[in-house]
């Protein structure tokens, strides 16, 4: 662990040294704002709910968390500096933990910045708290859900748009495939066994109940497992480009 937190500490420090890291935070914050408020119809709804503000999520990190991501390997292959880190006495594992641990604490600080939108729903009514805990913290797991996804991909990339756009891809697939309409249609096709299989590796189908309050274990532990295996996945891609 003391390796993965000298990598976690170096990349971390890394997003505040350069404006990328601001640009992202004012952008995160100002879309969610003026999306939930405008958008989402918050005053309209005459409800004090936040399930508008975080029904936006999986959108803005379908674009937003691949903007991140892309630059975790693709910036360090295309300069060249893999190679440098690749022959420290580290583990791979230990570079990929510390990287991702990096980008997932960047994300949770801005999802943190996003509390004022709670407190003005406590003064505008009386909103269900422990289901907007929940979803703040299922928010959190699925942006390292995008982020585990994005990491991954921009492994095996030197290009960083290349990285951006296979991570944006790849989430949208998680996406559209538990999105209503392209749920009907495979549904009306396929085996229902199969057609709830696919389904349960959406990122809306979890998402969805942890917002409407049906908070069950098993949603959580899909984004959990989601992010365990694209790590472990981006471990094996960095570990076989260190052979090389």
């Amino acid at each position: 662990m003391r390796n993965t937190l000298i990598i976690m500490k170096r990349e971390l420090g890394g997003y505040f040294a350069t404006p990328v890291a601001y640009v992202f935070i004012v952008v995160f914050l100002v879309l969610s704002g003026v999306l939930t408020f405008y958008l989402g119809g918050l005053y309209e709804s005459e409800q004090a709910s936040l399930q508008s503000f975080f029904g936006l999520h999986p959108w803005l990190y379908l674009f937003l968390i691949p903007a991140i991501s892309m630059r975790l390997w693709a910036e360090e292959r295309k300069q060249g500096t893999i190679e440098l880190l690749m022959t420290l006495p580290l583990k791979a594992g230990e570079v990929v933990f510390g990287k991702f641990l990096a980008a997932w604490i960047f994300c949770g600080i801005a999802l943190a910045l996003t509390t004022p939108t709670w407190i003005t729903i406590n003064y505008l009514g009386k909103p269900d708290n422990g289901v907007i805990l929940a979803s703040y913290l299922g928010s959190f797991l699925m942006a390292g859900g995008y982020l585990a996804i994005g990491a991954a991909l921009s492994a095996i990339s030197k290009n960083q748009v290349i990285a951006f756009i296979l991570g944006l891809v790849a989430c949208l697939l998680f996406m559209l495939i538990g999105y209503p309409p392209v749920r009907a249609f495979y549904s009306g096709v396929l085996p229902p066994a199969v057609a709830a299989t696919i389904s349960d590796f959406s990122f809306l189908t979890h998402w969805d109940a942890i917002t409407r309050g049906v908070i069950d274990a098993r949603d959580f532990l899909f984004f959990a497992s989601l992010i365990a295996v694209a790590m472990f996945a981006n471990a094996v891609v960095v570990d076989a480009k260190k052979a090389d």
